[in-house]
């Protein structure tokens, strides 16, 4: 009993992948020619030795030799169209599932565990795509033809068509045991391949500090025994899959000659022609060709089912977004009321009952120590992990309500870790827009203190930063990213630790980064460790433990927290001798 979730995956899955039902319909049609020309070669043997050479007559094989060579060019033309109708098929599927399945893949990894995954959907959708563009498929369309060629051969002698029903079934179950004794290897060589390629991506993520530390030998000794493990269970896996193979390409030839054999003793007995021979060869060979085929085209098809089962799983676990109805420009005002957040995908809460309110115009500071849940709770402001309870609303409104788009586009936000992406400077701060307004990037650069620094890089907005923005400082990425986060003027402005790489003059531009904000009506929020960070926030919001502590005017929370000595931080200590203003 499938669980309605699942069932719900598989009826995604099969409603795309029947979508190019007409052109799988073509494609059997014309299999169905196709098999049926294949029958030119033997027709044409038979004709020849049993009318040709025994009539003599040049101008009946003139003809005969017109007429098959006709049938074939049709064939081949067919055969051709078929393979480019089953390729379309591919590109239809992976077309109608890439922004599907691309979505899905980002909404889960906002839950931490499948954050470090490799993005294996992608791939599981490429590797059914690859299976319809390929040869595999002809060995399905072609089946259904084995028993007509069998039963042709039949007829033309029992003993013949024992001896091919007999090779059909050897052949068969060579195949269901490459499929049984390859399985387990095959498992076995993905998941080592799989982990070896994780750590050596995340030694590579990671290079500096390895070659400063002198990890480089420890590494790549590890790596060496991921990689030999690896190698070992792909060797394990080729070694059996191509026995199976070679087994079966020997056998088939033996059979091609035994029945040759077999068919010869009969015509010198006398109960066959030497036509029949020929054509009851040819026949069983292309009766045995999807069993071939199967076997040599069977770690594709094995790859392509296995994706076929991850994707249902996939789509399963990751419904489609609803729509969600579009609401009017928001009003910068935020309200949040006994809330409790935990990772996407998990229920233990990290924080719990933290209520407190933005007005339009104002700026709220969130300080506590390390591990206080200053990260969650902006991740959960701009909607990246949902509450386990309680509520934020934005203008009135939960951010369930609003569309992922849409919310993102009235919320600048500026994560702890800034992450940017391959390509220029200007595609970066537009959120990577195909139809930037290079007004309002320049704009968002001058407000967020970045401009100077962008236009004394060589290129300018155009500079390539190269993925992750490895050609930038980590003082350069956090401008670019709060040029990014004030792209557009949003009404909500949530800044995670924004001053974490910024030098002195860096942090003066933030500060009066927030005020011109303030100044223009947005809402702001900042998670802080640092006092240069609060010092245009109106009120405060203290955590510890993943709880609040106290929430109100700065001033005050300052001097309330210095003199209990609740906290211990920089903050704190920065409250004695005043914030700068």
């Amino acid at each position: 009993m499938i669980s309605p979730q699942l069932a719900k995956g598989r009826a995604e899955y099969r409603k795309a992948f029947w979508s190019a039902r007409g052109l799988f319909i073509v494609a059997g049609i014309f299999s169905c020619f196709v098999n049926l020309l294949m029958l030119t070669g033997p027709m044409f043997m038979l004709q020849v030795y049993d009318r040709v050479l025994a009539s003599g007559s040049q101008e009946t094989l003139v003809v005969l030799f017109a007429l098959v060579a006709g049938l074939f060019l049709i064939m081949g033309v067919l055969d051709f169209l078929r393979s480019r109708i089953l390729a379309n098929a591919g590109a239809r599927f992976q077309a109608m599932l890439d922004g599907r399945v691309f979505d899905g893949v980002l909404r889960r990894a906002l839950s931490p565990a499948e954050r470090a995954r490799p993005a294996a959907a992608l791939r599981d959708l490429e590797s059914i795509q690859q299976f319809l563009s390929g040869n595999a498929p002809f060995a399905f369309f072609d089946a259904p033809w084995v028993p007509i060629y069998l039963g042709a051969i039949f007829l033309f002698h029992p003993l013949l068509g024992a001896f091919s029903l007999a090779a059909a079934v050897l052949l068969f179950i060579i195949a269901l045991l490459n499929q049984i004794m390859t399985a387990q290897p095959e498992i076995d060589s993905r998941m080592a391949s799989a982990e070896s390629e994780k750590f050596s991506e995340s030694m590579r993520r990671e290079a500096e500090t390895v070659r400063a530390l002198g990890m480089g030998d420890a590494a790549r000794g590890r790596w060496g025994e991921m990689r030999g493990k690896a190698l070992g269970a792909q060797m394990q896996h080729s070694t059996r899959a191509g026995f199976f193979q070679t087994f079966s390409k020997t056998f088939r030839m033996f059979l091609q000659s035994a029945i040759l054999a077999l068919g010869a003793w009969l015509a010198v007995k006398q109960e066959i022609s030497p036509g029949v021979m020929i054509a009851a060869s040819i026949l069983m060979g292309r009766a045995l060709a999807p069993v071939d085929q199967a076997i040599a085209n069977w770690r594709v098809f094995i790859r392509a089912r296995r994706g076929a089962r991850a994707l249902q799983e996939f789509f399963a676990v990751t419904p489609v977004s609803d729509q969600k109805t579009t609401l009017p420009e928001p009003k910068p005002k935020l309200e949040i009321s006994g809330l409790a957040v935990a990772p996407a995908g998990e229920r233990t809460p990290i924080i719990r009952g933290i209520s407190f309110d933005v007005q339009p115009g104002e700026a709220v500071g969130v300080i506590g120590p390390s591990a206080s849940g200053k990260s969650t709770l902006a991740r959960a402001l701009v909607g990246v992990w949902p509450p386990l309870a309680g509520e934020i609303r934005f203008d009135g409104a939960t951010l369930d309500q609003w569309s992922d788009t849409e919310l993102g586009r009235r919320i600048g936000y500026l994560p702890q870790d800034v992450g940017l992406f391959a390509g220029t400077i200007a595609q970066n701060i537009a959120r990577l827009s195909p139809d930037l307004n290079e007004g309002e990037v320049v704009q968002a650069a001058q407000r967020g203190g970045a401009h100077r620094m962008i236009v004394g890089l060589p290129n300018g907005y155009d500079t390539e930063i190269g993925e992750g923005g490895g050609q930038l400082s980590g003082g350069q990425r956090q401008r670019v990213g709060l040029a990014r986060a004030l792209y557009g003027d949003p009404p909500l402005l949530i800044f995670d630790e924004p001053n974490a790489n910024l030098d002195a003059e860096g942090e003066a531009t933030l500060v009066q980064a927030i005020r011109d904000a303030k100044e223009r009506g947005s809402a702001v929020i900042v998670m802080a460790h640092r006092p240069s960070a609060i010092a245009a926030c109106d009120k405060l919001l203290v955590m510890k433990d993943g709880q609040q502590q106290a929430f109100g005017p700065r001033d005050e929370i300052l001097r309330q927290t210095t003199t209990s000595h609740a906290q211990v931080t920089p903050i704190n200590r920065a409250a004695a001798g005043g914030l700068p203003q």
